[in-house]
């Protein structure tokens, strides 16, 4: 009787060491690491939420834990060629901060993270093409009026330094912008506003931000802003090309001021030293014609006949009284 008794101990023992063994191969501990969460499960219905770090445990074979994580994800759209409210077309660029808020919720609408980043891009993506169409071009640019407040004066001096007057209304006509009411920043506020409450309630997610990450002219629209930055350095060369005619024509008419000044005053002063040169040479030939008076006479005749003989083709007769000297240094 007694060695009865002792085996149907040793068999419950051996029967409660394997089911021990099964129990714990079954898995009913898990664990979760720092960043995680998870969503028990019973046969595929959530019936526990797990927040903290740590070993776990569930029922084996008929629970199971569904890890998700607990920090910040970062959602990245496709991007989009959406039009503005002018109608020019953009590639809008945009991305999001999440994270998850309600664990069950979230198992409950989308599962595992792969669904849950389609039904972002499902909601994300129409939100930015609504607001971005409802607005003006320079709303999705720009975030504030800064470029119309910044003085942009260097362009206005000549080489010298001086101011130019005839470019200011040339220059500010070309560089002033359009006044922003929105701004990029508000845009991607109102995407926010528009998704944030629809996201939490259907999926348990929390939307942190909605940011335009970048936005790219389409091929025509930077065709047409290429075209147009050029004709507006062309005007402005132009500008520049007038006020450097002008400057030239006026050094010009300075140079041939003093040009004409000097002039003046050389040719008054020659005249003053030839003046004084002849009243020189008048004494000097009247002195000399004082002295000798025979003399003079005789040398201004021969140096007549040096000028005027070789110039003469044919001499009919020297019976005058010019060619007295030819017959004799007397005259006679």
């Amino acid at each position: 009787m007694a060695k009865k008794n002792t085996n149907t101990l040793a068999i419950a023992g051996i029967a409660a060491a394997v089911l021990v063994v099964g129990f714990l191969v079954a898995g009913p501990f898990y664990q979760i690491q720092e960043g995680q969460q998870s969503v028990v499960t019973q046969f595929g219905e959530a019936v526990g939420t797990e927040t903290t770090a740590g070993l776990k445990f569930k029922f084996p074979l008929i629970q199971e834990a569904n890890l998700y994580p607990k920090k910040i994800m970062s959602w990245d759209g496709e991007p989009q060629l959406i039009p503005t409210q002018e109608n020019q077309f953009i590639w809008v660029d945009s991305t999001a901060r999440w994270r998850i808020t309600d664990l069950r919720k979230f198992y409950e609408s989308t599962k595992n993270l792969s669904r849950a980043y389609s039904r972002l891009d499902e909601i994300i993506d129409p939100a930015v093409r609504k607001v971005i169409s409802t607005n003006p071009l320079q709303e999705a640019v720009r975030s504030t009026d800064i470029i119309n407040e910044t003085k942009r004066g260097g362009a206005l001096t000549g080489a010298n330094g001086e101011e130019i007057e005839a470019l200011k209304s040339l220059i500010s006509s070309n560089t002033d912008f359009n006044a922003i009411k929105t701004g990029r920043r508000k845009i991607s506020q109102e995407v926010l506003g528009g998704v944030k409450a629809n996201i939490q309630n259907q999926f348990g997610i929390e939307i942190i931000d909605v940011l335009i990450r970048q936005i790219r002219y389409s091929d025509q629209l930077t065709e047409s802003v290429y075209s147009r930055m050029i004709t507006e350095r062309k005007q402005l060369a132009e500008g520049y090309r007038s006020y450097g005619q002008g400057k030239k024509q006026e050094l010009l008419g300075k140079m041939q001021r003093e040009k004409k000044s000097l002039l003046s005053e050389a040719y008054a002063k020659a005249e003053g030293i030839k003046g004084d040169a002849d009243a020189k040479a008048a004494r000097t030939y009247s002195d000399a014609y004082g002295a000798d008076p025979e003399f003079y006479n005789f040398w201004k005749s021969i140096e007549s006949y040096k000028t005027t003989m070789p110039q003469f083709q044919k001499t009919m007769t020297t019976d005058m009284d010019y060619f007295k000297y030819l017959y004799s240094p007397r005259g006679r």
